[in-house]
Parts: C-alpha cells; structure tokens; sequence
C-alpha cells in the first residue's frame, strides 16, 4: 500500500535530504553540553594503542641492548682467549760466563794540574805578543816581549864598571909586587906594604860586585823575552802591546792551563774509602774511566792519583783525584764528569743484560724461555749491577736464554716466539 505523501524518488541518485528538525528540539541539546563536561570522558582507543606500542618498543630496545652486552663480552673473552693462546714475540739473549768489572761512582770536576799568571818580571813597554788567543803553547815558547833598549843600556853600564875596576885591579897588583921586594929590602915600611894589600883586597871586592851587577843587567835583559812556564792552552790576552807593564801587575800577561795530562776531583761517599784505601795499601794501582754528562760516552781512562786528608762532614763523601792523559783534549778545566773507578772485578760469573731484570714486590724476577715454546718466571739473586749488565748469583744459569724485550706482556708459562737483538724475524706466512 503506497502513500500519496510525496518523498524521495528512489530511481534518483544522489544525497538524501533529511527533514530539518524544529527549533525546540534543537535547544535542549544546547542545554546538557555544559553538564557532559563534568562527566570523565573514556580514552580514545587509538591513544591506547600507541602506549602500548611504545611499551613493546621499548622491551624490544632492551632486549637488544642486553643481547648485545652479552655478546661483547663474549668476544672479548674470545679475543683475550685467543691472545693468551697466540705466541708472543720477544727478544732474548744468552746468560754468560763473564768477568764482571766492580766500579764505584762518583760526579767528578775536571781540574788542571797547573795553572800560571804570566807576569813581566821587570817594568817596561809591551812592544809585541807572540802568541793568539787560545793557542796551545809549549814550555819556554816565546809570548811576548818588552822594550830591551833600557837595560842593554844598564847591561853596558856595568860591564863598563867591571873593566875599569879590573884595570884597576892590574895596577894594584903591580904595586904590591914592588912594595913586596922593598919591604924586603927594608926600603919601606910594614905598614906601607899592608896597606896596598889591603887595597888590592878592596879593588877584587869590587870586581866582584861590578860582575855582579853585570849578571843582573843581563838576567832583566833576559827578562825583556817573556816565555811560557809550562805547556799549555793560552787563555784571553790581559794586555795589548804599547802598554806599559810592571812586575806588580796582578792581572798579568795571559793565563796558561795545563791540559796534557789533566786532574779530575770526586766525591765518593765514605762508606766506599775503607775498600778503596785497602786497594792503594796494598799498592794496586787504580784504573778509572771519566764519562760525559749522560753516562753514553766515555771521554778518558786514568789512574787515581791520591785520595783527600779527611771527609766531608756536611756531605759525608770523601774527595780523591785522577790523573788523565788526554792527549785527545777531551776533557777540559772545569768540565763536569761521571766518574767510574774499577775498584774489583769478578771471575767466571753469570753476566744478564740489565733489560732483563724485572722489579716486583717480590723482589728482582727474570722470564727465561725453555726450549717448549714457554716462558718460565725466576726470581734472581743480583749482587752487582752496572750500565747494561748485571750479574746473578742465583736463578739462571749460563747458557740460559733470558727476554730482554717483550716483558711487558708475558706471564708464568705464556707461549713466546723468539729471537735474538738485531736479528730480523722471518716474515709471517699467508694463511
């Protein structure tokens, strides 16, 4: 049954216009709006879904993250596994039947044996100089000279003097050779002859005195060539020529320093003189060796001179001198040096180098390689020590290979590949 009211064609496409509801039905919806905002409003559920995907993201991260620890550490492990498994390579050397040379040390000056002020022995112009500045000069070698004019003239002064006395001296004589044959005679008194004795005494006085003053005038003369006292270096030039120069100068000409030979002055503590004084008692004769500041290069070998009066109470050391060839001028006045004097040597003991030797709380260690492959740990007795070897008493023996390099990764029984110092290792393989 069909409806005359009027409606949508159905056959038509399209939207739908629904009926447009009255006025007063819309108001009350207006009305309960304020009252729904009281009300706790549900959560949406897409808000829902993201905090619950941001949790499982989260517990995924974790997991990941611990996985990922976990499997480090494994392969550290692994890696530390695999290096305590792998073969070190370390260099060694041989432990040897040596004799081990003693030294005590000590810091040392070097000091000339001598050192002269070349003054002018008489006053007078510098007129020339003979020697450079630093020149090495022999003894008796001419340095420089003054003016001689003024005392050849003394010099002529008197041997003048000298002549007319000993002229005088020939008629004296004369004299008292007649007054002997009179007196003789009895022509002349006693007393007239003793008087021309006593003149002829007088006039040889005088003689003597005129020689004497001769020789003088000839010695300042000598004195006009100043020449050097010792061998030696010259230092800087005091004074130029054209100046005047006394006797009483205190400056002087130019210094002269002894080099060849040359002293060295150390210090070694008191508890060293006893074995020292024992030495030179029994009339050993000392070798010491001088080195440079670094202890890398050794400068002289001498012999110990003489050991000091008495010890240094401030210091307690006790000082002794060497004496050095130097031929070579490696040392030189005032030079500061390591000092080593070889005061014993030991026979036939084992000899290590001192890279070696390992410090430990324990006391001194040395790693020995067996012939396995392995390393074995030793501690060791070392009675003496010196630059790069060092002796063992106890703990190896001769023929024994001990690791000088490479120490640094090594434990009791860790597998090594070796080889010896300025060896080249084979190249590895290719797997």
């Amino acid at each position: 049954m069909k409806s005359n009211s009027p409606g949508p064609d159905p056959v038509k496409s399209g939207p739908v216009e629904l009926p447009e509801a009255p006025a007063e039905e819309r108001e009350p919806s207006r009305e309960k709006e304020p009252e729904s905002e009281s009300e706790p409003t549900p959560a949406h559920p897409r808000r829902r879904v993201w905090i619950i995907g941001a949790v499982v993201l989260a517990l995924v991260v974790i997991a990941l993250l611990a996985r990922s620890g976990k499997s480090s550490d494994e392969k550290k492990a692994a890696a530390a596994k695999a290096r305590a498994q792998a073969a070190i390579p370390v260099v060694v050397a041989d432990a040897q039947t040596a004799d081990f040379p003693v030294y005590l040390s000590g810091l040392g000056t070097v000091t000339p044996l001598a050192t002269v002020t070349v003054r002018s022995r008489v006053d007078g112009e510098l007129i020339s100089v003979a020697f450079k500045e630093g020149q090495l000069v022999k003894q008796n070698q001419l340095l420089a000279e003054i003016d001689p004019r003024p005392f050849q003239v003394q010099l002529t002064q008197a041997e003048g003097q000298l002549a007319k006395d000993q002229a005088n001296l020939v008629s004296v004589k004369l004299d008292y050779a007649r007054f002997k044959n009179l007196l003789a005679d009895g022509l002349i008194p006693q007393s007239q002859y003793d008087a021309q004795a006593s003149l002829v005494a007088q006039v040889e006085a005088s003689i003597k005195t005129d020689e004497g003053l001769v020789a003088g005038a000839r010695l300042n003369l000598t004195y006009t060539k100043i020449t050097a006292p010792i061998s030696g270096r010259a230092g800087l030039r005091q004074v130029d020529p054209g100046n005047m120069v006394h006797a009483a100068d205190s400056g002087g000409i130019v210094v002269l320093t002894e080099l060849d030979p040359i002293a060295v002055l150390f210090t070694l503590p008191e508890d060293s003189l006893q074995s020292v004084l024992k030495k030179i008692g029994g009339g050993a004769t000392l070798a010491v060796e001088a080195w440079d500041r670094d202890l890398k290069a050794k400068l002289e070998d001498g012999k110990l001179l003489t050991v000091d009066n008495q010890i240094d109470p401030t210091t307690g050391t006790v000082r002794l001198k060497a004496v050095f060839d130097n031929h070579q001028g490696a040392l030189f006045p005032n030079q500061f040096v390591n000092v080593r004097l070889l005061i014993d040597t030991l026979r036939h003991v084992v000899v290590v180098p001192s890279a070696a030797i390992q410090r430990t709380t324990q006391g001194a260690v040395v790693y020995v390689a067996s012939a396995d492959g392995t390393v074995a740990m030793r501690p060791v007795q070392i009675p003496q020590q010196s630059g790069d070897r060092a002796v063992i008493a106890k703990g190896v023996e001769a023929g024994e290979q001990v690791v000088t390099d490479g120490v640094d990764k090594l434990q009791n029984g860790s597998k090594v590949t070796t080889q010896k110092a300025g060896e080249r290792r084979p190249p590895a393989k290719a797997s």
